[in-house]
C-alpha cells in the first residue's frame, strides 16, 4: 500500500486539470479509503476466527457498548449457545467464557469500525456541504458511496442472521458473503475513483473512452469474478478440500473429488464436488487473470512506469499469499494469509483502477 502512495504522488498534473477540490476534503476521503480497507480486513480475520455469529442482535444504537459486567457477559454467551447452536456444538463445544470474549471482541470491532465509518463519513460531508466545498458531480458520487455503505452494513446483518437460529448451519451462507464482500468492494472501487478525481481535480464526465478500455473492463471483470469466487472459496471452506499446489503433483487426487457427492446438490456448501468446481474455478481465473494484467503491464511499463510497477507487486504478492493461503490451510484456513489475500486483493482492485485512471487522464491531456 505504501508503494501505492508513493505511486499517486508521483503522478504529474496535466495541463487540462488542477487540485482544485479543497485540501480538507481529499484528506477527508483519504481517510475513508483507509477505512473502508481497514473494515475489509477486520471482516476477514472475523471470518476465519468464526467469531461473526457472536453477537447475535443487530441493535445499532444499543449495541455500541459491549458487556461490561459478569452478568452481562455470562448472558451474551447463553445467547450465543442458543441463537448460534451449531457452530458451537460443532467448532466451539468446550469453549470457555474467556475464549468467547475473544471471537466476541472481532464482531463487536468489526460493527464498532462500521459504526465510526458512518460517523466519518456523513459528519463531515454535511459540513462540507454546508461550506460549499462540494461540487455537483462529487456530492453525486458521495451520495451513491453513503447509500452503498448503508446497503453494505444491512447486508453484514441479513449474512450473519442466516447463521443464526438455524441447526443445520455452522457458519453464514456462503452466497450472503459474497454479497457481503462484492459490495465492499464495489464500495471501495467508487470511492477509490472518486477520490482520484478530486485528487487531481478532473471529473469523470470529461473523460473519453480509450483503445484499451475493452482490455481494462475484461481485466476489471476478471478480477472482480476473481474476488467473487475467494467468497465461494471463504463461505464454503473449500481451500480445505485440497491443499495440493501446484495441481499438477496431485492432478489424480484432485479430479477424483468431482466425483463425491456429485448427484446431491441440495446442500451445496457442504458439497464436496461443488468445493472442487469453486477451487478449480479460482484457481483457474487466477491464471487467466496474470495472464490479462502482464499483458496491460507491458503495453504501458514505458509511459506508466510507477502505476504499472504497483499492479505488478501487489500481482506477484496477492499470487504468492493465494498459495500460501492454500497450502497451509490444514483442517483451517491460516488466519494471517487469508486475511492478507484478502486486503491484497483489494489493493490490486486500487492498482487497476490507478492505472486505468492514469492512461486515460494522459490521453486526455493530449487531446
Amino acid at each position: 500500500m505504501h508503494h501505492l502512495c508513493t505511486v499517486i504522488q508521483s503522478m504529474k498534473y496535466s495541463s487540462s486539470f488542477s487540485p482544485s477540490i479543497q485540501k480538507p476534503v481529499r484528506i477527508w476521503l483519504l481517510l475513508g479509503l483507509v477505512m473502508v480497507l481497514g473494515q475489509i480486513f477486520i471482516g476477514g480475520v472475523t471470518r476465519l476466527t468464526d467469531s461473526g455469529l457472536s453477537i447475535t442482535e443487530w441493535e445499532v444504537v444499543s449495541g455500541i457498548l459491549p458487556p461490561l459486567n459478569a452478568a452481562q457477559w455470562d448472558d451474551a454467551f447463553k445467547a450465543y449457545k442458543v441463537a448460534a447452536s451449531r457452530q458451537h456444538e460443532v467448532l466451539h463445544a468446550t469453549m470457555s467464557l474467556e475464549e468467547f470474549k475473544w471471537i466476541y471482541f472481532w464482531e463487536y470491532f468489526h460493527r464498532l469500525w462500521a459504526r465510526c465509518m458512518g460517523l466519518v463519513f456523513v459528519i463531515p460531508f454535511v459540513w462540507f456541504l454546508i461550506k460549499g466545498w462540494i461540487p455537483g458531480w462529487l456530492s453525486r458520487r458521495l451520495g451513491w458511496v453513503i447509500l452503498l455503505a448503508a446497503a453494505q452494513a444491512t447486508m453484514g446483518w441479513i449474512m450473519v442472521e442466516s447463521g443464526l437460529n438455524d441447526d443445520t448451519r455452522t457458519w453464514v451462507s456462503a452466497y450472503k458473503l459474497v454479497y457481503h464482500l462484492s459490495l465492499a468492494t464495489v464500495l471501495l472501487g467508487i470511492l477509490y475513483n472518486t477520490y482520484l478525481h478530486a485528487h487531481y481535480g478532473s471529473q469523470p464526465k470529461n473523460f473519453g473512452r480509450i483503445t484499451d478500455d475493452k482490455a481494462f473492463y475484461l481485466s476489471g471483470g476478471l478480477l472482480l469474478t476473481q474476488i467473487v469466487l475467494g467468497g465461494f472459496m471463504a463461505g464454503m471452506r473449500a481451500g480445505l478440500v485440497h491443499n495440493v499446489w501446484p495441481l499438477v503433483l496431485d492432478i489424480k487426487g484432485f479430479l477424483q473429488l468431482f466425483s463425491y457427492d456429485a448427484a446431491n446438490w441440495t446442500n451445496y456448501e457442504a458439497n464436496v464436488a461443488v468445493k472442487a468446481w469453486v477451487q478449480a474455478a479460482h484457481r483457474s481465473t487466477a491464471v487467466l487473470l496474470v495472464i490479462v494484467l502482464l499483458y496491460l503491464a507491458k503495453r504501458y511499463i514505458k509511459d506508466h512506469s510507477p502505476s504499472v510497477k504497483a499492479l505488478s507487486i501487489f500481482l506477484g504478492i496477492q499470487y504468492g499469499l493465494g498459495v500460501l493461503t492454500l497450502v497451509y490451510a490444514v483442517g483451517s484456513i491460516p488466519l494471517l494469509y487469508g486475511s492478507l489475500h484478502q486486503l491484497v486483493a483489494m489493493g490490486l482492485v486500487m492498482c487497476l483502477l490507478h492505472l486505468h485512471y492514469a492512461v486515460r487522464l494522459t490521453h486526455h491531456s493530449r487531446l
